[in-house]
């Protein structure tokens, strides 16, 4: 629990143990801007750099999320979509960087993900890794770092959908119990 307090995911509540963190819109939106100031000029390296081989050794993962997204299996949607962008990262080299947006993505990853699983509006974000790394193959630079662009505001879009879904839940649960 400490380990998971020093990220940032829970805090301790004096006398009672620890709670969840609560996610605000500011704190996803801050996590969005990170990642897209360095994942999007990152994408673009790893276009220049990568070998085909090596991209194409990323074509597994990016099938195993769009798999998972369509059988609703949230654990192997999280556990692929993980490998697939830090593997992909790493190609440009910088294991630094590879651990910052390892953190960015523990920190927001989980949310509103069950909500997005239950209506089956993964699908769309998953098949983007397909997009993006059949751009990158392709030499399409610019292509794919606009397509990384577009994935994590549409990631972050889903996050919105994803709270106000779980509030609505919330609201119509508590008036449905009165």
């Amino acid at each position: 629990m400490l380990d998971l307090a020093r990220e940032g995911l829970v805090e301790a509540v004096r006398n009672k143990g620890f709670r969840v963190t609560e996610m605000t819109d500011q704190d996803l939106d801050e996590f969005t801007e990170i990642r897209t100031l360095i994942e999007v000029p990152t994408v673009g390296r790893v276009s220049a750099v990568a070998s085909a081989d090596q991209l194409e050794a990323l074509r597994p993962l990016a099938q195993q999320i769009v798999t998972a997204a369509q059988e609703h299996d949230v654990l192997k949607y999280l556990e692929s979509d993980h490998q697939f962008h830090l593997q992909l990262l790493a190609l440009a080299g910088n294991h630094h960087l590879v651990e910052v947006v390892a953190d960015l993505r523990k920190r927001s990853r989980l949310f509103g993900l069950a909500s997005l699983n239950e209506t089956g509006r993964l699908v769309a974000s998953a098949q983007e890794h397909i997009e993006l790394l059949d751009l990158i193959v392709g030499g399409k630079t610019q292509e794919a770092e606009d397509c990384m662009r577009r994935h994590l505001a549409h990631v972050r879009t889903l996050w919105a959908d994803g709270r106000a879904e779980a509030e609505e839940r919330k609201l119509a649960h508590r008036l449905g119990s009165r």
